[in-house]
């Protein structure tokens, strides 16, 4: 069923409108069912989303029996920033995601934002799903709080992904979805895969086989749990940060993200007036590339790779 969850009035008698598809059963959802939100389109250049809401509803119209919780699908919560491309919210100039919890009293988007935030309270788990940006790509993964990994780590586990990252508090921008709906008391994972712009299939179809092992095991899937990944578990510091040094174009010498040795060959730096490497880049540990540069283009400074350099 269709549901607005919040509107807002735009120049020229137009609304912008947030809605979401509440999947039930009725005749097996009982008054304490328990209830899952799945949210994207919070970058209306992260489209892995767009393709996961697909399938999930798609795979739970095609056997509704065997629903017996509530599934709420939020597939594009930044919908001006989804018509037309843009990350931010268009006009505004203005990163969704660092506006929640929002206000009821606020301007357009804190106001639009505390209408989801309401919206999604009451849900025993949401994952905010999210790509990366057009400069880099992600091997799936879940990214939590140190803070909040004693309650998420469980969930996370079960969601298929390659990699789990605990990131410390220090670096946590207390605006953002997941950061608002767990001081809320709903628990929040934050997915992220593929890269800006694109929908690598392949990645949503692995977390949405994770989510339906979730729901599987949070009993609003009547269904035995999915065979998933057994996810490397990182912290912080664990993760080595490679950056460009000088500024230049950046040709890769891995052609997938995984395994890789200390000392592996990651790419080079070039200077194409002159015919020279400015920079060779090597991973400094055994372990995971988790993240790689998309964009040939660099500036100094630019992140090339994230390396998982634990055991």
């Amino acid at each position: 069923m269709i549901e607005e969850v919040v509107s807002v009035e735009l120049p020229v008698h137009e609304r912008l409108i947030v809605r979401k598809n509440r999947l039930m059963n009725e005749e097996e959802t009982g008054e304490n069912a328990p209830r899952i939100s799945i949210v994207t389109g919070t970058h209306g250049d992260e489209l892995d989303g767009q393709y996961v809401c697909y399938e999930i509803v798609r795979r739970i119209e095609r056997e509704k029996n065997k629903l017996k919780g509530i599934v709420d699908i939020y597939p594009d919560i930044n919908p001006l920033g989804i018509d037309t491309g843009s990350r931010g919210i268009p006009m505004f100039d203005l990163d969704m995601n660092r506006v929640f919890p929002g206000d009821n009293n606020g301007a357009m988007a804190e106001y639009v934002a505390s209408g989801i935030v309401e919206d999604i309270i009451g849900s025993n788990l949401c994952i905010d799903i999210h790509s990366s940006n057009i400069f880099v790509n992600e091997m799936p993964q879940v990214r939590i709080n140190e803070d909040n990994q004693e309650k998420l780590l469980p969930y996370a586990r079960m969601m298929n992904a390659e990699f789990v990252w605990i990131y410390s508090s220090i670096t946590v921008l207390d605006a953002t979805l997941a950061y608002s709906l767990n001081r809320l008391g709903v628990p929040t994972l934050v997915t992220e895969m593929g890269v800006g712009n694109r929908i690598s299939t392949g990645y949503c179809r692995d977390i949405v086989d994770g989510i339906f092992n979730l729901m599987a095991n949070m009993g609003i899937w009547d269904d035995e749990p999915k065979e998933v990944k057994k996810p490397i578990i990182s912290t912080e510091g664990e993760v080595s940060f490679l950056t460009a040094r000088e500024s230049g174009i950046f040709v890769s010498a891995v052609e997938s993200m995984g395994r890789i040795g200390m000392g592996t060959h990651i790419g080079d730096i070039i200077e194409p007036i002159e015919g020279r490497i400015i920079q060779r880049i090597e991973s400094p540990t055994d372990g995971i590339i988790f993240t790689l540069r998309e964009n040939p283009v660099v500036h100094k400074g630019a992140l090339i790779a994230r390396v998982y350099g634990g055991r």
